[in-house]
């Protein structure tokens, strides 16, 4: 899933002694993107309409894609460490950090332990808070094709973002990201108790998304982030599922430009 015509670039650097790779294009402010649990599969329509107001740049998070696994890491707070030394690298100034599903779950731990470094922040269908109403999806009980299908608001973009078949790749790639993620967090999965408690000294401006249809992360943990984040303004976007980087790029991408004000 990339460009016709590649605008970006893939680097590496080294974090705690570990190899984290990443992807960079654009230009502007930085703004980075920690991915889904499921892994990132490429350079996506999401990333190059984000980089036509910002420097986008995506790392494979700590443990997922090409980026070494830190085996003493035991959940989502330790990616979050990892993740904040990458920033001091790769984005020293100011950052819009945008966090995905379970990156969002990073990302908001990461606001909690160093807020100074964000200019702005964005929760897009974010795990991290225990669900008030409804239930997380568990990945762990379920066929991982099956689990990611349910992230879209129907069938038919699934099979429009990742093909009829899913390839060997793709396929190793969600049971790779899975193995990680079950070390991360699954009891109690995909949430902290810790979290909301520090949410309440996060002063970042900082925008809460979530899609109308979403199946995943029930649209309580969105309302949750803004009810807990002093700053935290909340958008539904209508018809969209979980994965809203997929279904809606550009008006994701324009939501995040007019939040940091760009």
């Amino acid at each position: 899933m990339t460009t016709a015509e590649q605008t970006w670039t893939e680097s590496t650097t080294e974090v705690a002694g570990l190899t984290v790779r990443y992807l960079q294009g654009g230009s502007g402010p930085a703004a980075v993107v920690l991915h889904h649990s499921s892994g990132n599969i490429g350079w996506a329509p999401f990333y190059e309409a984000l980089s036509q107001k910002f420097t986008v740049i995506v790392p494979d998070l700590p443990g997922y894609g090409q980026s070494e696994r830190p085996v003493w890491a035991r959940d989502a707070r330790d990616i979050a460490i990892l993740v904040n030394r990458f920033l001091a690298q790769v984005a020293p100034e100011e950052t819009t950090l945008i966090g995905l599903g379970f990156g969002g779950f990073i990302a908001a731990e990461l606001a909690t332990m160093d807020q100074e470094r964000l200019s702005s922040l964005v929760l897009v269908g974010a795990a991290g808070v225990q669900p008030e109403e409804g239930e997380l999806l568990d990945q762990m009980l379920i066929d991982y094709p099956e689990y990611i299908s349910a992230g879209f608001r129907d069938e038919a973009h699934y099979h429009e973002i990742f093909g009829e078949e899913i390839t060997k790749e793709v396929r190793e790639l969600w049971e790779f990201s899975r193995e990680m993620t079950a070390r991360l967090s699954w009891k109690p999965y995909m949430f902290n108790r810790r979290l909301p408690h520090l949410l309440s000294e996060v002063e970042t401006s900082t925008l809460v998304i979530s899609g109308s249809e979403e199946k995943v992360i029930p649209i309580t943990c969105a309302r949750q982030y803004t009810a807990g984040l002093p700053n935290a303004t909340l958008k539904i976007i209508e018809g969209a599922g979980h994965y809203v980087a997929y279904e809606e790029p550009e008006e994701l991408a324009s939501l995040i430009a007019g939040h940091a004000g760009i």
